[in-house]
């Protein structure tokens, strides 16, 4: 761990609140994954878990009928809402169950409840699941809601940039392959190739050039090392990560930046005496870093027992470890850490 990467964690810790007697049900954050489908049931699962394991308050997963059976018997912990609908060519058209409105509603109604929104994991590529989930981002953008989106979902910013450009509280997590179709989509593969030529050949560049593309919204590049850009301030996640590049990994990244942003949320509500000497744009970045940092420490410690068979719940069963590593606890009666 560099020295640099040492000084960002010690501001990422001002976020974490301390274990008071005074808070109450939901005050450390509660979090909603969209995702699970009928094919797809352990991305919203792992990320949900995640973010429960790092310490959210409550966690949700928002799936359809289908995928709420399944996902309901991984665990008790989660509350599991049925609230999503695939197409279904055997439902007469303009059915209730086939109309994107009524259904994105359900899910609104849900997001006066929540402080972060993940949307993406397990989603696959039904279009009225998108439909939806189009409608739903839109709303908690409305709201000044964070929200995160990964995997399928990226295909909605694809498609639409408009959807989380310019807003600051939109991360963007892709994988290698989802990031080279978004800076095609966004047409800034020039702009980084004249950005790698300016800077003289910065592994920053491509990160930088998407973000600015974005107008603002942060952009996860993950790699050897994470890299983390709101176009205007590059932070580098070098935490040493496991060698094995199971599916679901990112599943785990999505759950902690949440967790991390619904943090933030407390932090800037001033529900416990934090100093506030942290702005609102740095903590946005600041979060984002946290959910990285423990994913990767999550990663490690999974490879160091498990190797070749590590598998997406080998890094749930790390979180917490993760989290002492990097943080340790949090004291209760002046909200300093001890490592």
């Amino acid at each position: 761990m560099s020295s640099k990467t040492k000084e960002i964690l010690s501001c990422v810790r001002q976020l974490i609140p301390p274990m008071l007697d005074k808070f109450h049900k939901g005050q450390l954050g509660r979090v909603a994954v969209i995702g699970g489908s009928d094919d797809y049931t352990g991305a919203p699962y792992f990320s949900a878990m995640a973010s429960a394991r790092l310490g959210c308050d409550m966690s949700h997963v928002i799936c359809t009928p289908a995928a709420a059976a399944v996902i309901k018997t991984y665990s008790p912990n989660l509350m599991v809402h049925p609230l999503m609908r695939s197409t279904n060519t055997s439902t007469p058209s303009g059915g209730a169950d086939q109309d994107p409105d009524r259904i994105a509603q359900g899910v609104i109604a849900m997001l006066p409840r929540l402080h972060v929104l993940v949307v993406g994991p397990g989603l696959g590529r039904d279009p009225l699941m998108h439909d939806v989930c189009v409608r739903v981002i839109r709303a908690a953008r409305e709201r000044g809601m964070p929200v995160v989106l990964d995997a399928d979902a990226l295909a909605l910013v694809q498609r639409d940039p408009a959807l989380v450009r310019g807003y600051a509280l939109a991360v963007l997590t892709p994988n290698v392959v989802e990031f080279g179709r978004l800076t095609a989509a966004l047409g800034v593969d020039d702009q980084v190739q004249a950005a790698r030529e300016k800077s003289g050949g910065s592994e920053s560049a491509k990160v930088e050039a998407l973000a600015r593309a974005l107008e603002g919204a942060v952009v996860v590049q993950k790699g050897p090392s994470d890299l983390i850009s709101d176009g205007k301030t590059t932070l580098t996640v070098d935490l040493v990560g496991g060698k094995k590049r199971s599916g679901g990994q990112g599943d785990t990244l999505t759950g902690s930046i949440a967790t991390f942003l619904a943090w933030r949320k407390a932090y800037h509500d001033g529900i416990w005496e934090t100093g506030g000497q942290l702005n609102e744009e740095e903590t946005v970045r600041l979060a984002v870093f946290g959910g990285s940092a423990i994913t990767r420490e999550c990663s490690r410690l999974a490879f160091a027992k498990q190797g070749r068979s590590l598998q997406a719940s080998d890094l749930t069963d790390e979180v917490h470890t993760a989290f002492m590593h990097l943080f340790g606890e949090v004291d209760q009666d002046t909200g300093s850490s001890r490592l």
